[in-house]
């Protein structure tokens, strides 16, 4: 193994409530478009049309691709030029969504360990956000984004989470086969399905997503001191 990959929100980036983040944006988008002249309820529900459409992207275009595609179904091919008032949104009243997330010390210190032995590694967060939200996420996190090889956004994917050709594309483009790699994550279904690629996996269980009645008894597993220590054991590169 020499490549570790990392999910990001409820990993890296901790997130008691997966709900509130989604809750909070949405409420802080809607607020930034009525003051474009918006209809936030309209606009709104486009932007989960629009969202949902790129979570079963079937890889024939971009994320990003998919996204404006469906969105300009729904509210007009003038919608296109709202793109520099997310963009905007992005680097600003996004800042409001930080209250739903934390800061934990050994995220960084996992990454730098794990750089210092010499091995590889990639930020796999599911890509349905531009990359200046991602790169701002990831400051939430304390995280240096020229630590990570790939960071995966929706303008260098054409899959999403938990379809595992998301997951294909990532070995294809970082040239690396599954059994040289290694998945931590939250969430048993989007991140855990690796499994079936033969790639090796770490439930990190500080913010789990598990669905009822799922058996985990058989994955590696543990909260983030548990993490910290894995990682301290592995062997230089």
């Amino acid at each position: 193994m020499n490549t570790v990959i990392f999910d990001l929100d409820g990993t890296l980036l901790p997130m008691p409530s997966q709900e509130l983040f989604v809750e909070t944006y949405f409420m802080a988008l809607a607020k930034k478009l009525t003051a474009h002249g918006m209809q936030s309820k309209d606009f709104i529900g486009a932007v989960g049309a629009a969202t949902a459409a790129v979570i079963k992207n079937d890889g024939t275009m971009t994320n990003e691709q998919r996204f404006w595609k469906e969105f300009c179904k729904l509210q007009g091919e003038s919608a296109r030029e709202l793109e520099p008032v997310f963009e905007h949104f992005y680097q600003n009243e996004f800042a409001v969504v930080k209250e739903t997330t934390s800061l934990h010390p050994h995220a960084r210190e996992c990454i730098k360990i794990l750089k210092s032995k010499g091995y590889q590694v990639i930020l796999a967060t599911n890509p349905l956000f531009p990359r200046i939200a991602t790169i701002t996420r990831m400051q939430w996190a304390g995280l240096d984004p020229e630590d990570f090889a790939l960071i995966t956004t929706y303008e260098n994917s054409s899959y999403c989470k938990p379809n595992l050709n998301y997951y294909k594309e990532i070995l294809a483009r970082i040239k690396k086969q599954p059994d040289e790699c290694i998945m931590i994550g939250n969430d048993v279904k989007e991140d855990m399905c690796v499994a079936d690629l033969g790639m090796g996996t770490y439930l990190l269980k500080d913010c789990i997503i598990c669905p009822e009645d799922t058996d985990t008894s058989h994955l590696r597993q543990g909260d983030f001191e548990d993490l910290l220590k894995w990682i301290q054991e592995l062997p230089v590169i």
